[in-house]
């Protein structure tokens, strides 16, 4: 047999389906399955959402091509919509629409960092990012961000971890798997420090629509002079608009970097889906209170979760937008082994902490987004104490 890429050959497969695979030997006799384990809303898309994404899957105008960076009509107006969130000027040839927010990433990467270069992480880290860079031969570098800390990074930390084979820092905030939300100062001066020592920035921004009651805006870089130069924003569609099978993502960067993203897109996909494009143009300012009541959904059910684990065994490391990162109370036992009798045996779904980084033993990430808050109040009946 010919050889195959050893970069792809040595890596895990996939966590979600093992996990499932642990959820199919549960017999029911702690009641229906609650589902941790995947980032996925728990409530169905707007009726006009649906209605729009039908209306544009039966016209003839999107069955062909369409523009490598996307559909003008989507980049306009989600170009206005970050420049109203981030108050700055952004314009549609700052965008490019990708398919799904993986997509968005990948192609920045590859737009970024070649083979042999270094691209720093943090860690925890979302195990999608690491594996991309792994498969493209670029060497992920990992910055640790302590549970003492909320699972966030030290800047110093960052700048010694900044060497000469160094072409960027990726981030997600809020965090996937943590919840934790970086604050606008420590993003700003992550900021001001990959622009003095001339690398990018990554922010992979997929759940800012998830920010709590306070907090009006991520960061305010976008208005930055220059933030061309060292910022590129990723985005998706599939949370806030509850439609992760269309897969629509976005990036956000300087005109010089989208026109290599498009490349890359080109022996990609050629153009992200284009009905859907078409039905989330018209949907970004049409269902914006419906988004806002849906953020405040999810508030309400992270608030039930932390009522729920209280001051228990089982104890919150970090929590935010869509994830929890949580402590278990089993030193000896390893994070997959907890996450599996979790499921096989009380019915939840979870992911190991392990799948996340190093030293993350200890962890589960519970996706509680996916649940609505009665379903959340179980587990304080199900979540095992020894």
């Amino acid at each position: 047999m010919p050889i195959l890429n050893p970069n792809v050959t040595r890596l895990s497969a996939p966590p979600i389906p093992s996990v499932f695979a642990w959820g199919r030997a549960y017999d029911g006799s702690r009641g229906p399955m609650i589902d941790l384990s995947q980032a996925v809303p728990g409530y169905p898309a707007h009726p006009d959402m649906l209605r729009l994404l039908g209306q544009f899957a039966a016209s003839p105008a999107y069955t062909g091509y369409g523009p490598i960076e996307g559909e003008t009509v989507l980049r306009t107006a989600y170009a206005a919509h970050v420049s109203e969130i981030y108050g700055g000027e952004i314009k549609a040839g700052n965008i490019h629409i990708t398919s799904g927010c993986n997509q968005a990433f990948a192609a920045t990467a590859m737009a970024v960092a070649g083979p042999g270069e270094t691209v720093l992480m943090s860690n925890p880290y979302y195990f999608n990012h690491e594996t991309t860079f792994q498969m493209m031969g670029v060497r992920p570098r990992l910055v640790n961000c302590p549970a003492e800390s909320g699972f966030l990074p030290d800047l110093a930390d960052i700048a010694a971890a900044i060497t000469h084979d160094v072409r960027a820092l990726a981030l997600v905030s809020p965090n996937n798997p943590t919840g934790a939300i970086y604050p606008e100062p420590l993003l700003e001066a992550i900021y001001d420090l990959c622009r003095e020592r001339g690398i990018w920035l990554i922010l992979d921004e997929t759940y800012r629509d998830f920010l709590p009651d306070g907090m009006t805006r991520p960061h305010g870089l976008f208005a930055r002079p220059g933030w061309q130069d060292t910022l590129v924003g990723l985005y998706s569609f599939s949370k806030s608009f509850c439609i992760p099978g269309h897969r629509l993502g976005a990036i956000t960067a300087g005109e010089a970097v989208i026109t290599e993203v498009a490349k890359v897109m080109d022996n990609l996909q050629i153009c992200a889906p284009r009905s859907a494009q078409a039905a989330v143009a018209e949907a970004l300012p049409m269902l914006a209170d419906w988004r806002e009541d849906n953020r405040r959904e999810i508030g309400r059910r992270s608030d039930v979760l932390k009522a729920t684990l209280g001051q228990g065994p089982w104890q919150i490391g970090a929590v935010g937008a869509y994830f929890a990162f949580v402590r278990h109370p089993f030193d000896s036992k390893s994070s997959a082994e907890v996450a599996e009798r979790l499921a096989k045996e009380s019915g939840i779904l979870t992911l190991p902490g392990a799948y996340f980084g190093k030293g993350l033993d200890g962890y589960l990430r519970f996706a509680f987004a996916n649940c609505d808050s009665e379903t959340i109040a179980l587990l304080g009946e199900r979540l095992p104490v020894a």
